[in-house]
């Protein structure tokens, strides 16, 4: 059968924000009509004459009719949607694809947060989602990593997420400039200041994968349950469905079963060396 999201749908891109050195946040007004994506799912996105990648959702706004990619320039497509000018102007989307964060599962426990460098794109749905829903979540620590203060993504929304009750954010770089006062060194050694129950907590995870990897050993050494960490593994995905095999992880294809995937399904293949 057919895959329903198979089709190219039109995107009219509605705003630009340049997150950071080579980083951009595109936001783009659906005009066809594209179910709306939950937080952690990602859509392929089409320039025209070039082709396509898969960029994960960084921002849902009206009901899913906006969503926001944020894209760092790497190859011919995203340095397209990095250095050219958009605004007004219409690229392609298929999707929304995957399986993103358990946030009903969550609900009624404390969130840890822990993003790390473009990770933090696919987690910013999850912030939103917690704040319009503020209720039904326990503590929330949320913390984030990146190289140096510029490159921090979403610096301008930062100081919201503090503003949350019951809300703690914390931040670190690896090398700090100018009147840096936070943390230097690994976000993953703010995993042990983190204001949570370790037993009762749900922990979302994504960054580059020896970042996740030492997040795993961190959380675990604190006393998190495997079956309550949650990975995003975005990692060597093409086509969204699982038939070009380029994303295979086990018995996995990272598109079609992930790219959110339970620690207790992943764990031996984020042993291996390398992976």
């Amino acid at each position: 059968m057919r895959s329903p999201f198979a089709e190219l749908r039109r995107g009219l891109v509605v705003g630009e924000v340049y997150e950071a050195p080579n980083v951009k946040t595109l936001a783009v007004r659906l005009v066809d009509e594209v179910p709306p994506p939950r937080p952690g799912q990602f859509n392929m996105v089409y320039v025209h004459g070039l082709g396509e990648v898969p960029l994960s959702v960084s921002g849902i706004r009206e009901g899913g009719r906006v969503v926001e990619h944020t894209v760092r320039a790497a190859g011919a497509v995203t340095r397209a949607l990095v250095y050219r000018e958009w605004r007004g102007g219409l690229i392609g989307l298929r999707g929304p694809y995957g399986r993103g964060w358990p946030l009903e599962e969550a609900e009624g426990h404390d969130l840890l947060v822990v993003a790390g460098g473009m990770g933090f794109a696919p987690l910013r749905p999850v912030l939103k989602w917690v704040a319009e829903r503020r209720e039904r979540y326990g503590r929330v620590n949320v913390l984030v990593g990146a190289r140096t203060p510029r490159d921090l993504l979403f610096k301008y929304e930062l100081e919201s997420y503090r503003g949350l009750p019951g809300t703690r954010l914390l931040l670190s770089v690896d090398r700090p400039e100018g009147a840096w006062e936070g943390h230097v060194g690994l976000v993953t050694d703010l995993i042990r200041l983190a204001d949570v129950d370790p037993g009762g907590s749900y922990a979302f995870v994504c960054g580059p994968e020896p970042m996740m990897v030492n997040a795993v050993k961190a959380l675990k050494e604190r006393g998190f349950r495997e079956d309550r960490i949650f990975l995003s593994l975005e990692r060597r995905m093409r086509c969204g469905t699982g038939f070009c095999g380029s994303c295979q992880l086990g018995h996995y294809f990272t598109c079609r079963d992930g790219p959110v995937f339970r620690l207790t399904e992943v764990s031996d293949y984020l042993a291996v060396e390398g992976v």
